[in-house]
């Protein structure tokens, strides 16, 4: 006999709190899982792909991991170096940045910087903050041998998990349709589709949109000639999945470095360079807005804007950077489970009530 809905919604509901628990015990122990998971998920089509060309999945996979190692080794290596020079020379001279900052403003704004004025206040307790929280940020990322073995176990178990889950990959979601219950096994494995269209068109298009901007505000910046131009970069392609945060936090990071070195550090205001840095930032929205999201996005993804914000701000404060990794899975999830929840609702009692519909009229 079938379950009740009562009793359907009650083991669905103990499956859901078991998921929120391990998210909340469990935290950055399994951070090397999901990053290892999201790496076989996105590499998955290529594998099938290849698989229909005629190699082994075993032979597939294989090959994508001698070229993930090769293009590791050759490119990405020295990036990460170069990221990483630039990140600490940015914590080192932060304190500096800043105080010649006030310096300047100081010199050019002397009314709105006075000692006593609300502006100068607030301005300097942001400042303070930014720049203890950098100092902070460096010294521990330095200093921190916990730290640095928590990157280079990250670095080791990630590929390692995600080779296997994607040797295995399409054994494992064979298996999981094994187990789901047969008398729903059909809207199930609707729903399962709905979510996983998202998911490829968010995480494999929006990453996509990710690393090109990435690559265009960094290289570009770099060329502009402006300080710390590929972090500044990199940060604001990184953060351009959440819509309007990547170009308002890096666009603002910029353009302030940009006012520093070459108006204020400068002998003279180098405006044309300032408006480069800010023609950058501008080409970057008009390329992503018209023809970056709706190529390699599209319309289909079904993650408003205000939704994928609200679901970052509250797995992120709640779980931390794992939060973060999940939310926007978790949101896909609950947006077709609630799509879902509404035609149902629709096409029940409970909205069309017991008044049979009214007759159309017969055209004459």
């Amino acid at each position: 006999m079938a379950l009740t809905v009562r009793e359907q919604a009650k083991y669905w509901g103990i499956g859901a709190a078991v998921f929120v628990l391990l998210l909340w015990f469990l935290g950055d122990v399994i951070l090397p899982f999901i990053l290892g998971g999201a790496i076989a998920y996105c590499l998955d089509p290529i594998a099938d792909r290849m698989e229909r060309m005629g190699l082994s999945r075993t032979v597939a996979v294989t090959l994508i991991a001698l070229i993930a190692i090769f293009s590791f080794i050759v490119i990405l290596l020295p990036a990460v170096s170069l990221i990483s020079s630039q990140a600490v020379q940015l914590a080192q001279q932060w304190p500096d940045i800043v105080a010649r900052f006030e310096t300047w403003l100081n010199t050019n704004f002397p009314s709105a910087m006075d000692e006593t004025g609300a502006i100068r206040t607030q301005l300097a307790n942001v400042m303070q903050r930014l720049s203890d929280s950098a100092g902070d940020l460096a010294r521990s990322v330095l200093s921190s041998a916990a730290g640095i073995v928590n990157i280079l176990v990250l670095l080791v178990i990630v590929p390692v998990v995600a080779f296997y889950l994607l040797l295995d990959w399409d054994r494992m979601v064979a298996r999981i349709d094994d187990l789901l219950p047969r008398d729903h096994v059909g809207t199930i494995r609707n729903l399962g589709r709905q979510i996983d269209d998202t998911l490829a068109s968010f995480i494999r298009g929006q990453g996509t949109v990710m690393l090109i901007q990435g690559l265009f505000y960094a290289i570009a910046l770099m060329l502009a000639g402006l300080n710390f131009g590929l972090v500044v970069g990199l940060v604001a392609g990184l953060l351009s999945f959440i819509p309007y945060v990547g170009a308002i936090v890096g666009g603002g990071l910029a353009i302030g470095l940009a006012l520093f070195q070459f108006w204020g550090a400068a002998p003279e205001p180098e405006w044309f360079r300032i408006g480069i840095v800010i023609l950058i930032f501008v080409a970057g929205q008009v390329i992503e807005g018209n023809f970056l999201t709706p190529k390699l996005v599209g319309s289909s993804v079904g993650l408003h804007p205000v939704w994928l914000i609200f679901a970052l701000s509250v797995f992120g404060a709640l779980f931390g950077f794992v939060g973060l990794l999940v939310a926007v899975p978790v949101a896909a999830m609950i947006g077709v489970l609630t799509r879902f929840g509404i035609e149902q609702y629709q096409a029940s009692l409970l909205y069309s009530g017991n008044t049979p519909p009214e007759p159309q009229p017969k055209d004459e």
